[in-house]
């Protein structure tokens, strides 16, 4: 058996698939044809009507295998598919293509694919913002130990981290939200971008070739078209949207990351089935398997962004080739493999498993410490010094937490100043902060906006999938 990718095997949805797929790129192929012939008609050329009707009769029925067939001979795709288009609407044969060069229809339509790939991943990020809003709702005001390079620090809430790695998404939101809808169109631009077969072909009416950049551009749902292009459009928009799923793969990353390190300290885990195998060796293991998955399809995102920019600085003066055979991997793993990562992410959010007694067990053993600061305040206010009470603080911390408060009573220096901690002071929630109004403002007051805005620009099976 050949190799298979094991983007399309083992990790990208079928929807994604389908999208970057043969099939449908070439029905965008022929969508363009027809854009251009009937607005040329319109705008005048003696295009029978018949020629429109057939073509437009034949958008979805490329028989690869003859296409294929073609392209053997001629050594050019483009060509094989007019060939092909031509053999199934014949009346449209004389007119396929007319004062096209190739890159009016690859170029075009990676835009399209590329804009409808964003909307994908668009409602996939607000699948995983609404799995993650749960969590933090039910966890907005739960303490657990905040950690600053990766040592007890004070306290936050489950909740209040949930809604870190929810800003990082949303940000990510915000940003496809913003490229999508600024997305430029090539349009219809000639050969080497100056348009001149098109004003040859209306006999140097600039304002019908203008007109036939605009009318293509809009039957392409497109409101935004490059004023200037060479024979391709410039690279630099690849660039622009391998940055945009750049940081969704970093935002992913993140979270898993941090998954990954609360599950070895067994705060919070992944979801893992009642059959699953963590490990072929050691039966009772459990794995972060999935967010692991995550970090590591994160990388491979994240590399891709660097491959665009360089494509775009490469580009020699009006076009040239070297691009073609690299966009033709790039750009579609780039979208399929953060596809895999937004799938992921939403069947872990939605799965995650809060080990509130671990969490509070790890909360008391660090209560102590956070006490201190608070010992270190009201010391100074019954008139100790700031810097000896630090010292006392610092070498009795060093002991451990154990009995850590009442030896610090005991110190000359602050049983002179009778400053102790009670036990009272030892609840956690009042460590915590704003963490649960945090929680709440974003909730209640950020995340709706976001939302709205995500179900409005993705598509209605992306949409279909965000459930506010």
């Amino acid at each position: 058996m050949s190799w298979v990718s094991p983007l399309s095997a083992r990790y990208a949805s079928p929807a994604m698939q389908a999208l970057w797929g043969e099939r449908r790129r070439i029905g965008l192929w022929r969508r363009l044809w027809l854009a251009l012939m009937q607005a040329q008609k319109d705008l005048g050329v003696g295009i029978p009507d018949a020629a429109v009707n057939q073509l437009r009769s034949h958008l979805d029925d490329a028989d690869l295998e003859k296409a294929a067939e073609y392209e053997r001979r001629l050594r050019h795709d483009v060509m094989a598919h007019i060939h092909h288009l031509g053999d199934q609407a014949p009346a449209a044969r004389p007119f396929i293509h007319l004062g096209a060069t190739s890159a009016y229809v690859t170029d075009n339509a990676d835009l399209v694919l590329m804009r409808e790939a964003m909307q994908l991943l668009l409602g996939r990020i607000g699948a995983v913002l609404v799995a993650m809003g749960k969590v933090a709702r039910r966890y907005r005001a739960l303490p657990c130990l905040a950690y600053t390079h990766f040592q007890p620090a004070q306290l936050t809430t489950v909740g209040k981290r949930t809604t870190l790695w929810m800003q990082d998404l949303a940000l990510d939101a915000e940003e496809l939200l913003n490229r999508i809808a600024t997305l430029r169109f090539r349009g219809v631009k000639g050969t080497t971008g100056t348009q001149a077969s098109f004003l040859e072909l209306f006999d140097g009416d600039h304002a019908k070739v203008a007109e036939l950049d605009s009318r293509v551009s809009r039957a392409m749902r497109f409101d935004h078209v490059l004023p200037i292009t060479g024979q391709t459009y410039t690279r630099k928009l690849d660039g622009q949207v391998l940055a945009v799923l750049s940081g969704v793969a970093q935002s992913a990353a993140k979270f898993a990351t941090d998954l990954r390190l609360l599950q070895h300290e067994g705060e919070l885990l992944e979801p893992f089935e009642s059959e699953q195998v963590g490990s072929s060796a050691m039966p009772y293991k459990r794995n972060p398997m999935r967010a692991e998955r995550m970090t590591s399809l994160a990388r491979f995102v994240i590399e891709l962004e660097g491959n665009a920019w360089h494509t775009a600085a490469a580009q020699w003066l009006e076009r040239t080739l070297d691009d073609s055979a690299n966009r033709r991997l790039v750009i579609p793993e780039a979208f399929l493999a953060a596809d895999a990562i937004l799938v992921l992410a939403t069947n872990v959010a939605a799965g995650l498993e809060v080990r509130e007694a671990t969490i509070a067990q790890h909360v008391a053993k660090a209560m102590p410490y956070l006490a201190t600061e608070r010992l270190l305040m009201r010391g100074v206010k019954a008139g100790g010094d700031r810097q000896q009470l630090h010292e006392v603080i610092r070498t009795q911390s060093l002991e451990g937490s154990e009995g850590l408060l009442d030896r610090l009573a005991r110190a000359p220096e602050f049983k002179r100043l009778a400053v102790r901690a009670s036990a009272e002071e030892l609840d956690p929630a009042a460590y915590v902060g704003r963490a649960p109004q945090q929680v709440d403002d974003f909730l209640d007051r950020v995340l709706p906006d976001l939302m709205r805005s995500i179900q409005a620009a993705a598509p209605a099976a992306a949409a279909a999938e965000v459930e506010v």
